[in-house]
């Protein structure tokens, strides 16, 4: 009897348009591995912007504290725990006098494998099979833009004003958007790619509210009992829901289309191979 009022009320929901929407949006999350794609995105991300920012740091004419600097504004950090990021994150001086060509290769080969597992996250949202052609010099185009972003990061943040914030989500939007033109080979138009954008920079700053409630406190707490792993492992979870917010948006910005137009979701790329 409980079981067929449990799915009585589960098909009364399903019925609903509002729930229609919500039960929609979760079969496409599932199909297009949501949760493995913001692991990977975490993953890959933490070994190649770490370097990345380092070198940005290293040619910035501005004081620039690299990674550590980047995590502990972007998670909205202060006090203890802003101190325990940057001084587990700081790269010396000779860290820094000394990046040149390795620097430069290792941020080539884990950058190019960051933009890859994005550029194939975005394909699987908007149910578009890969194009080998021109997916280097794409994946190439991005990571250039994205270094320039944390370039004009570091020139932005030394601005003083109350716009400084609302320039900043505005740039983010527009990489976003633009990023998304580029990465999927310019097979979806840019109205349809503008909603995700927008709702990607939202959630991102919703996500900083929550890490200055939330993440703050854990920083120290776990410093505290495990260390400077435990630093490192909240800075890899706050990566995933970073990852999560990334797909997550553009995945809502292809429903919000789907959706105006009344089409049914893309159906799900297979390959031979599984892909991140």
């Amino acid at each position: 009897m409980r079981a067929r009022q449990h799915h009585w009320r589960a098909s009364a929901w399903g019925e609903h348009p509002f729930g229609a929407h919500v039960v929609r949006l979760y079969r496409r999350s599932s199909q297009v591995e949501l949760m493995h794609r913001a692991l990977g995105f975490a993953a890959l991300g933490f070994v190649a912007l770490m370097p990345l920012l380092i070198v940005i740091a290293a040619v910035s004419p501005v004081e620039y504290g690299g990674f550590g600097q980047w995590v502990s504004s972007a998670m909205g950090l202060s006090g203890p725990s802003e101190r325990i990021v940057k001084r587990l994150f700081a790269p010396s001086l000779q860290v820094l006098s000394t990046t040149g060509a390795l620097g430069l290769a290792i941020v080539c080969v884990f950058g190019q494998t960051f933009a890859s597992t994005v550029q194939t996250g975005y394909e699987k949202v908007w149910g578009l099979p890969p194009r080998l052609r021109h997916r280097l010099w794409q994946q190439v185009l991005w990571l250039a833009a994205l270094t320039g972003q944390f370039y004009a990061e570091t020139l932005i943040s030394r601005i003083p004003g109350p716009w400084t914030g609302v320039v900043r989500a505005l740039v983010w939007t527009l990489l976003f958007w633009w990023g998304q033109w580029v990465l999927l080979g310019r097979r979806v138009t840019w109205r349809a790619l503008l909603p995700g954008s927008v709702l990607t920079t939202i959630g991102l700053v919703g996500l900083l509210g929550f890490s200055k409630l939330v993440f703050t406190s854990m920083v120290v707490s776990t410093a505290a009992t495990y260390g400077a792993v435990g630093t490192v492992l909240v800075v890899v979870t706050w990566m995933v829901a970073v990852g999560f917010v990334v797909f997550g948006g553009a995945l809502l910005g292809e429903q919000c289309r789907r959706d105006s137009l009344g089409e049914q979701p893309a159906p799900t790329i297979h390959s031979s191979r599984r892909s991140t």
